[in-house]
């Protein structure tokens, strides 16, 4: 059962600033690999594009993992959570109505890092888009089909 009172943590103090640089983690719930299946996979990927669309984050990378994914962002309009939210639900529409199920696809909240300014930002990209291969996933990147980065 997950930790409520760690979930609760995760947000306490919690700060979004338009046009600062995020990386973004959330986790399945229980850690079920639901996107092995890399056509749900692309269903988050989706989101992560509308969200762009819609003027709410820029994607700067990202990778989708079995059980979790990373997104690095520029917020753009509204909160961190709202985005989040927004993502998480329209995901689970998504991948329920593909699969003709209704499951709880994500566990509760999310971690967020605000990156400094003198952070290397395609370093930490390199990081995000590297983590199958970390992962014993793939043996080369290219390999993997579910990430992305604005520098490649």
């Amino acid at each position: 059962m997950p930790d409520l009172a760690a979930s609760h943590r995760l947000r306490v103090g919690r700060y979004a600033e338009q046009n600062r640089i995020y990386l973004l983690t959330t986790n399945t719930f229980d850690r079920e690999p639901a996107f092995k299946d890399f056509a749900l996979g692309r269903l988050v990927v989706a989101q992560f594009r509308a969200a762009q669309e819609q003027g709410c984050a820029n994607s700067l990378a990202w990778v989708v993992m079995p059980d979790h994914f990373h997104w690095l962002i520029e917020l753009q309009q509204g909160s961190l959570s709202g985005l989040m939210q927004k993502a998480k639900s329209l995901c689970t529409k998504a991948v329920n109505l593909a699969t003709d199920r209704k499951i709880s696809l994500w566990q509760r909240g999310f971690h967020d890092r605000a990156l400094r300014r003198d952070e290397d930002l395609v370093k930490l990209a390199r990081y995000v888009v590297a983590n199958p291969l970390r992962a014993g996933l793939v043996e080369r990147l290219g390999d993997y089909p579910l990430w992305d980065a604005i520098w490649v």
